[in-house]
């Protein structure tokens, strides 16, 4: 292995032509190479220290080889896999060490987890590209649950909380040039993975763990546009507490960002609700009240600016009425007498309810009032009773919330004095009518006792509403003198007994309450466009001690148990997400949540579900079966439920209407019985033996010959 004392001296003059023929490659070597220029030709145990040398050489080559070729052998495979024990290293670093290193490995494999199944081609810059799900399922719960720590303590922002100032600060840091990076890297994966979930529990965990990240969304304004949207889909659409995490999600938003994203949420979360109100039936109810809760509560954010979205609303409803009191056609009315846009009005009316002593939100009682008041003369038929009736129910609450009258008798009135209430019914006793869910009445509804009863109950529920808002005015007894007269009036018109059982009972109570407020005002000294005058009975209001008012009391309680045995006959879907206080009480806070999150997350992530490019398309086909045919059910719902405005034709004039109707139909009928006998007839002879075959052309010659026979007589 070693060289001899000669053969070494031989190389050294070989060094030394080299040094006269090429003195820079010598100098080179003199520099960086000495080693290779020093000999000792003249020890004696050279042999022997170069055989030691030699194998010290060895083993440290081979320790090389250990530390760099095995590992080359076995990071082929690891390159590609992510491991358990991988991840848990990385994990023990951060929370032990707090090393960066681990921290960019880690979201390396995040990113890894969240694209997933993804086409990602040749993409040598991809690190990982194989991984189990308990694998998937530990790299998400660590980063979504720790994250957000590590960011802040980079950044060294504070533990929790944060507005947008405080980022527009740290953008012109060290700290953010070095890290934001991190930053992005979280929020753009964790938003791509969101777009591929299908479990709502999942989702919603993820989106309660991004929630403490919101705040960096300031300096991100694409990503910020893309969570907005994403929030509001699952707002809109998601199932159990999904609705209620990304509504919080959303408003966290807006507190925290202001104006960057107040405009694009307004706008953005009354589409998703006109979206989801398109038609209403019972098991929809709940969840409609729900949305519009969400958005009443996020106007509380920003009084001023919602405002102006809330007036560009409400004018783009005036526009529709104001085109259908103008065009009067078919397609103009049903832009107007669609669920669409009465939920529309339900929602503003549930706004200015809310904030009625807001200066910013109380001017547009007034518009408002005016287009719900044309809404409810816009088609004055009987089969829009239960329209009419949900408009005065929504001038009643306006009414009340601002303390101001709004003249809503003469459309109650106007109703009872139509025939189709003063009639005894022809179509029998039918079936219990819910006017929440109801627009407009089929003709064989409308002359069912059921429709009837419902009509002049609410009738009386809304009347009496309406008078014992102003049953301690001054002016009581003015007020309620015309509606007492025309109440006389329908109870000796109507021949139904218990209407006018009913009406008496009314005005009895409105009797009571003349006397009331006389007795009192008797005393009075004052005028009555003096602001003494709304002092009045101030004290009895608080109590509610009018006839009135007690008699409200009873009226209500009545229908609350009528709508509670319409809500057990039908089935609701949903019935568990859709009220919007439960929702809220079922979101833990901050602090407890803390505690719960590994919990939490550990039961969220422990499926074997994997993230892909097609995930949501990727559904059994007995899914996809059942999604058509729930598609189907919906599409004949819609077709029975949807309200189509027909020709306009007064109450009075519809019995000849009617009754052509009824002609053609009982023709068209008998024409279609006609056809099936004959079909019948022709079919008959086909299913006979050969011996009745023969019998039945037998007897056909016999009659043939008897006719032959009559006529040649």
């Amino acid at each position: 292995m070693s060289k001899s004392p000669s053969a070494a001296k031989e190389h050294k003059e070989q060094l030394e032509r080299l040094q006269k023929k090429d003195p820079e490659f010598y100098q080179y070597l003199q520099q960086y190479g000495k080693d290779l220029l020093t000999f000792d030709d003249e020890d004696e145990d050279f042999d022997d220290d170069a055989e030691v040398d030699m194998e010290d050489a060895e083993t440290q080559l081979d320790g090389e080889t250990y530390q760099h070729d095995i590992p080359e052998e076995e990071e082929k495979p690891s390159k590609n896999v992510l491991t358990t024990e991988m991840v848990n290293s990385w994990c023990k670093s951060i929370r032990e060490d707090e090393k960066l290193s681990a921290v960019h490995s880690l979201m390396k494999a995040f990113r890894t987890a969240c694209h997933y199944g993804d086409d990602t081609g040749t993409d040598s810059s991809a690190k990982f590209a194989v991984m189990s799900s308990s694998v998937f399922n530990k790299i998400m719960l660590f980063t979504l649950s720790e994250m957000d720590r590590i960011l802040r303590k980079l950044l060294k922002l504070p533990a929790s909380g944060g507005k947008k100032e405080t980022i527009i600060e740290l953008m012109n840091t060290k700290q953010w040039k070095n890290y934001n990076h991190l930053v992005k890297s979280y929020l753009g994966n964790a938003l791509h993975v969101l777009n591929q979930m299908t479990d709502t529990k999942m989702i919603s965990f993820t989106l309660r763990r991004l929630q403490y990240s919101s705040v960096f969304l300031a300096a991100f304004p694409s990503l910020l546009r893309k969570y907005i949207k994403v929030a509001l889909h699952f707002w809109g659409t998601g199932g159990d507490a999904l609705p209620v995490v990304s509504f919080l999600f959303l408003r966290d938003l807006c507190v925290r960002l202001g104006s960057d994203c107040l405009d694009e949420c307004f706008r953005g979360i009354y589409k998703a609700y006109v979206l989801n109100c398109h038609f209403v039936n019972a098991s929809k109810l709940q969840h409609i009240q729900f949305l519009a809760n969400c958005v009443i509560e996020l106007i509380r954010v920003d009084l001023p600016t919602a405002y102006q979205h809330a007036f560009v609303f409400i004018r783009q409803l005036a526009m529709l009425l104001r085109d259908a009191l103008n065009m009067k056609t078919k397609e103009a009315y049903r832009k107007v007498y669609e669920w669409k846009f009465i939920n529309c009005l339900e929602l503003w009316t549930g706004a200015i309810c809310t904030y009625s002593s807001e200066a910013d939100f109380r001017p547009l009682a007034y518009p408002l009032t005016q287009i719900i008041s044309g809404v409810a003369r816009l088609v004055p038929t009987a089969r829009y009773f239960p329209l009419r009736l949900r408009c005065v129910k929504m001038l009643n609450r306006i009414s009340a919330a601002t303390g101001t009258f709004i003249p809503v008798s003469m459309l109650l009135l106007d109703m009872l004095e139509m025939k189709e209430l003063n009639r005894p019914p022809t179509g029998g006793v039918g079936k219990a009518v819910d006017l929440r869910t109801t627009l407009k009445a089929s003709k064989p509804i409308l002359k069912t006792r059921a429709f009837q009863e419902a009509c002049v109950i609410s009738v009386v529920e809304e009347l009496a509403e309406h008078l014992a808002q102003w049953s301690y005015s001054v002016a009581f007894f003015e007020l309620s003198f015309i509606p007492a007269v025309r109440l006389r009036s329908f109870c000796k018109c109507t021949k139904v007994e218990r209407f006018r059982k009913e009406m008496r009972h009314l005005i009895r109570k409105i009797e009571a309450n003349d006397k009331f407020t006389n007795e009192r005002r008797a005393s009075v000294t004052f005028l009555p466009n003096d602001n003494a005058a709304t002092s009045f009975l101030e004290d009895e209001k608080k109590m509610g001690t009018s006839p009135l008012s007690q008699y409200v009391t009873t009226l209500r309680q009545r229908a609350q148990q009528r709508n509670d045995s319409m809500m057990e006959s039908s089935v609701v879907v949903g019935e568990k997400s859709a009220v919007f206080g439960k929702k809220l009480d079922q979101i833990p806070d901050s602090d407890e949540e803390d505690d719960i999150r590994n919990d939490n997350g550990a039961s969220v992530f422990s499926s074997s579900w994997l993230p892909g490019g097609d995930s949501r398309a990727n559904l059994p086909k007995e899914e996809k079966k059942k999604k058509k045919k729930k598609g189907m059910e919906q599409d004949e719902r819609v077709g029975d439920d949807e309200d189509v405005v027909e020709d306009l034709v007064l109450s009075s004039d519809e019995d000849e209407d009617e009754d052509e109707e009824d002609t053609a139909e009982e023709d068209g009928n008998e024409e279609q019985l006609g056809g099936s006998k004959q079909q019948n007839k022709k079919q008959k002879p086909k299913n006979l033996s050969n011996k009745n075959v023969r019998s039945h052309h037998h007897a056909k010659n016999n009659k043939s010959k008897k006719r032959k026979r009559a006529k040649l007589n």
